[in-house]
């Protein structure tokens, strides 16, 4: 431990005599738990959670997305905002839960949580990290695996589920978020993710950021971004912004069948990939409109998708 001394005095010891005991104290303990079943570590300090990583030689891994999320205020807001529309019954989905510092703020609300987590460090101890009690572990199930092979594979242990709360991985956050979309079993759900992907999703019909995501979300979710998220609330520090987005399930397009459903992401997902084409030179000979992708409302989209519905597949592009 003696190689970490300079590291943990800089971090946590005031100057003195007594600051010089508490660390002696600190780094002397080899258990990788004594800090969590001691009480002692605050998952929204910076220098705990550097601390943490140093003790244990972690390094957070980019491909991962581990930006872990260190303001209190950013936390309560998220599960603020998460919990708003949820009943007392309601289990609570997360992904990349990380150190734990949303699923801690959900179990203190009471919440039943299932966290899934790729990490199998990470997942190993995230209950000894969040819950303190044998009641509160009691309402946490931590799944180790990747999030999309899980919500693939339609995994029994997250029936029941129709909340989801989470601090999304960069890298795979979208197409975590369009899974769950597509299957609409969450009724709502609150992310934290970029913020430029945030804005694609909430881009309404005409805007320059509406994506293929937007079109995607939108038919069965209403979104909104709740917040903005500055970049030196997590450590690491990522280097671009985030924003908290909320997407709840509405039922306009109820009526929308799976075959309907099924061309509806094939026209938009061919539409998008040529977005500064007009309608009509993307689907040549079938459609007329001097309309670009993102110009459409998800009404139109649609039409265009019941109009196209009994055209020969071959003809599609």
């Amino acid at each position: 431990m003696v190689p970490y001394l300079d590291h943990y005095y800089t971090i946590f010891c005031p100057p003195g005599a007594i600051g010089y005991l508490i660390l002696f104290q600190i780094s002397a303990h080899e258990d990788p738990k004594f800090w969590y079943n001691m009480g002692q570590m605050n998952l929204t300090s910076p220098s705990q959670v550097k601390a943490w990583c140093i003790e244990r030689q972690f390094h957070p891994n980019k491909i991962l997305g581990q930006n872990f999320l260190v303001d209190r205020n950013i936390v309560e807001a998220i599960v603020d905002t998460g919990l708003s529309g949820a009943r007392e019954d309601d289990i609570i989905l997360e992904v990349g839960p990380g150190l734990g510092v949303l699923t801690e703020a959900l179990l203190n609300r009471g919440r039943r949580v299932i966290a899934i987590e790729k990490d199998p460090y990470l997942a190993e101890g995230l209950a000894s990290r969040v819950a303190e009690t044998e009641e509160a572990r009691a309402r946490l199930v931590c799944i180790e695996g990747d999030a999309l092979d899980i919500l693939a594979r339609d995994d029994e242990a997250l029936r029941g589920a129709e909340i989801f709360v989470s601090n999304l991985p960069y890298q795979a956050g979208t197409r975590i978020l369009l899974d769950l979309v597509e299957t609409r079993e969450m009724r709502e759900m609150t992310v934290l993710l970029q913020k430029e992907v945030a804005e694609r999703l909430a881009a309404p019909q005409g805007s320059r950021a509406r994506s293929l995501a937007g079109v995607f979300a939108q038919l069965d979710y209403d979104v909104e971004i709740v917040r903005k998220v500055s970049a030196s609330c997590f450590w690491p520090r990522p280097e671009i912004d985030s924003a908290v987005a909320k997407l709840t399930r509405h039922d306009r397009n109820a009526d929308f069948g799976e075959n309907e459903r099924a061309l509806f992401r094939r026209l938009v997902k061919t539409a998008f990939a040529h977005r500064r084409k007009q309608l009509a030179s993307i689907f040549k000979n079938l459609v007329s409109s001097t309309k670009r992708p993102e110009a459409l409302s998800i009404e139109e989209w649609k039409q265009l998708t019941k109009g196209l519905l009994n055209e020969d597949p071959r003809r599609l592009p």
